[in-house]
Formats: structure tokens, C-alpha cells, sequence
């Protein structure tokens, strides 16, 4: 329920609250029709207020209540406001917030992934899937090079294999002079080197 709803409700049951009080009571007939004439005074007023006006109030009274305060965006610019219309743009606001990556011009997503094709190649541990992995993304340079789809043109390059696996090894022997050596193995019990076999 939203404050102007809830001020909305809580009024009602104040109404209906202030005309048991008055059948409670006992008051008059001329009583009570002298306080709805007053009622129907301020409701008519309040219809002379115009919106801007109401606007006005209503935001001065969230203000007070602190209703603006930690907004995400406060004192930051707009996201999109001075930005062109886009028919799209709810697609990609989708990609995004969801960081979805697999999608796009082939061009880019080659590109995106020759720029982090070294760190790819420093996860592996054989100099197989080394040598596998950089064949498979010259298959695709090279495949995307022959396609004419449109869009923007492939200007990756395609990687030697055998100075990758070279340069690969050279980072490897680099991390693994900074690294320090690993800690030594306790000692087994009997029962265990049994039952695993060392």
C-alpha cells in the first residue's frame, strides 16, 4: 500500500470512528447534518486546489517524512537521459545487468577474447591443452575471416602456436620462481598409506 493510499485508509477509519463517537453520544440529528455540511465545505475546497498544487504538497510532505533520502541515484546523474532513442535498448540493458557474454558480432567476440586469451592459457597445465586451445581459436579467426555476414570486420590476428606454447612456458617458469616452494607433506599413519595406496 502506498503512503497516499494508507493516509487515504487511515482517514476513513478516522471518519468512521468520529460518527460511532457521535451515535454513541447521542447527538442530534441537527448535529450531525451541521457536521457534514462542514465536511462537504472542506472537501470542496480541497477540490479548488490544483494538482500542481497537490503535487507540490504531497512531495514536500515525503520530503519531511524522508522519503528521498539514500535514493540510488541521488545527486548523480540519469543513466540514458541525454542518450538518442534507442528501439533496443531494453535488450541490452537485459545483457547488461545479467552479464550475459557469448553474443554479439563475431569480430567483437574475438577480439574481447584474444585480449584475455593469455590469462586462459595460464589456467592450463599441459602444453596439449595449450596447443588445443590455440588451434581451436585460429579455426575461428580463420572461419570468420571466410564468412561475409556484415558487420565489422575481423582484424584479429591468429596466434603462432608454437611461440604461444613457448611465451607460455616462459610465464609459467616466471610464476613459478616467484611463487614460494609448496609446504612438505606430513607424514601419513600407516593405516592410511594402506588404505590409499602410497
Amino acid at each position: 500500500m502506498s503512503s497516499g493510499e494508507s493516509s487515504a485508509f487511515r482517514r476513513r477509519v478516522e471518519r468512521a470512528a468520529e460518527l460511532r463517537s457521535i451515535r454513541a453520544s447521542g447527538s442530534t440529528f441537527q448535529e450531525n447534518s451541521e457536521l457534514e455540511a462542514a465536511e462537504e465545505k472542506l472537501r470542496q475546497k480541497r477540490a479548488k486546489v490544483g494538482d500542481a498544487a497537490k503535487a507540490e504538497y504531497l512531495v514536500r510532505d515525503a520530503m519531511a517524512q524522508g522519503k528521498f533520502d539514500n535514493l540510488k541515484y541521488a545527486g548523480k546523474p540519469i543513466p540514458g537521459l541525454g542518450e538518442v532513442y534507442d528501439p533496443d535498448w531494453w535488450v541490452k540493458g537485459l545483457l547488461q545487468r545479467e552479464n550475459v557474454t557469448g553474443l554479439g558480432p563475431t569480430a567483437i567476440l574475438l577480439r574481447t577474447e584474444d585480449a584475455g586469451l593469455d590469462d586462459r592459457l595460464d589456467g592450463q597445465f599441459t602444453e596439449t591443452q595449450v596447443r588445443d586451445i590455440i588451434t581451436d581459436f585460429n579455426a575461428r579467426v580463420v572461419d570468420a575471416r571466410r564468412q561475409l555476414q556484415g558487420g565489422p570486420p575481423v582484424i584479429t590476428k591468429t596466434r603462432d602456436v608454437d611461440a604461444e606454447v613457448e611465451r607460455w612456458r616462459e610465464r609459467r617458469a616466471a610464476a613459478a620462481a616467484g611463487a614460494p616452494p609448496p609446504p612438505p607433506q606430513p607424514k601419513l599413519p600407516w593405516w592410511r598409506r594402506i588404505w590409499t595406496g602410497q
